[in-house]
């Protein structure tokens, strides 16, 4: 495969994508505005922080497969990736423990004012008096907002600080999340406004996206503790910056922040932000992911993607249907010859069903093999009579429903 590099990954993560037969382009240098014109002849793109337009996309010939080295796919088109048919898989967990560390960090730096105190010393100032008022961690609560990965992540990492985490019960959660962020130290209390109205900080680790633009709002902000500190390692967009601005001239809160809106890019630029300049704000680059091990591990996960592209299998992917339209499953057991799923397929064409997913697979011995096909509509039963007679058809069910 041809393989194109937007943004760089570790000269190992290269040499295995080489070692396994694929061409390699690297263009860090490609933007947003021309990623389109390197697309052509390309089967999978790999970015980190490069913008993937539909435009773009409506340029490429023989792209199948985009990778995010990360988590977040908001700087993707995803939908027009779904309309064209190309698979958009992202990396996640595999910078957890980088950004949990930075989220404890940015806890510390905000409670012992370190920022503040280090600018003061390098301008020859000395305040012991003023920076000896810190509240401590011990036995403080922690409210965390997105339990994921990082968040449980971050709530390992908070219990070695003696710290009460907390985050809130949900119903639809997978019995296998809650068991891990159990074991991690996490409570689960009633709803979002015990979490909020109890906790002396709140961290954030939610993705990006519609449904999270602006969650904490003024409202959201109302719901903490006077005093409180609010920690976003997650994106820029979640925080309404003029709320939490408000918020902390009228009512002490304080910010620990590694994102912002608007930010200038992945290089170095100017950055005019009222949030970022807040006195009560302790800030840093966007650099939750940005560790050594962090990067390794994402880059890892990223060849291990590719690499299940190539054998067939699709990791991670953000923008399949959660749900195929599915009206009942044909499962199909044949002679394991050539022309025969393509003579069943072309039955329930002539039937007008459509196929919404299917999967085939060969016994040992290569003599005989199954395909197990959801389709959109219950086949009549002229259409099974149909496939049930072909030469090469050793017998059709049908599961409905």
């Amino acid at each position: 495969m041809r393989v194109l590099l937007a943004d760089g990954l570790p000269d190992a993560a290269v040499a295995r994508l080489e070692a396994a037969g694929d061409e390699v382009v690297l263009r860090p240098d490609l933007t947003e505005t021309d990623l389109g014109s390197a697309l052509p002849g390309v089967n999978a793109l790999v970015v980190r922080s490069t913008r993937v337009t539909g435009e773009a996309l409506d340029a490429a010939d023989g792209l199948g497969l985009i990778v995010r080295a990360g988590a977040g796919t908001n700087t993707i088109d995803t939908t027009r990736a779904a309309e064209l048919g190309i698979y958009v898989c992202n990396v996640p967990g595999r910078n957890a423990l980088a950004v949990a560390e930075l989220t404890m960090g940015l806890i510390l730096a905000v409670d012992r004012h370190i920022a503040a105190a280090t600018a003061d010393l390098r301008a020859g100032q000395w305040n012991k008096q003023g920076y000896a008022k810190a509240g401590g961690l011990f036995g403080r609560r922690l409210g965390i907002v997105g339990v994921g990965d990082i968040g449980i992540a971050t709530a390992e990492r908070a219990g070695g600080f003696g710290m009460d985490v907390v985050a809130e019960a949900k119903p639809e959660r997978a019995k296998a999340v809650v068991q891990r962020a159990r074991e991690a130290g996490i409570t689960f209390v009633e709803d979002l406004d015990t979490v909020l109205a109890t906790s002396d900080i709140v961290s954030l680790h939610v993705p990006g996206g519609d449904a999270t633009t602006h969650m904490v709002d003024a409202g959201f902000l109302a719901r903490m503790r006077d005093g409180a500190i609010l920690i976003n390692t997650s994106r820029g967009d979640v925080v309404d910056e003029a709320a939490l601005i408000e918020a902390m001239d009228s009512r002490g809160l304080r910010a620990g922040l590694d994102v912002f809106v608007e930010e200038p890019g992945p290089g170095v630029g100017e950055f005019d932000s009222l949030l970022a300049k807040h006195p009560s704000v302790v800030g840093t680059h966007h650099i939750g992911a940005s560790t050594e091990q962090a990067q390794e591990a994402v880059a890892d996960g990223t060849v291990d993607v590719i690499d299940a592209y190539r054998r067939g299998d699709i990791f991670d992917c953000v923008n399949l249907e959660a749900a195929p339209g599915r009206a009942a499953t044909l499962t199909v057991r044949h002679y394991d010859r050539v022309g025969v799923l393509a003579a069943i397929l072309a039955i329930l064409r002539g039937d007008g069903i459509n196929v919404s997913n299917m999967r085939n697979r060969i016994f040992a011995g290569a003599k005989a093999a199954v395909a197990t096909i959801d389709v959109g509509h219950e086949p009549s039963a002229a259409t099974l009579d149909q496939i049930g007679a072909h030469d090469d058809v050793i017998h059709v069910t049908v599961i409905r429903g």
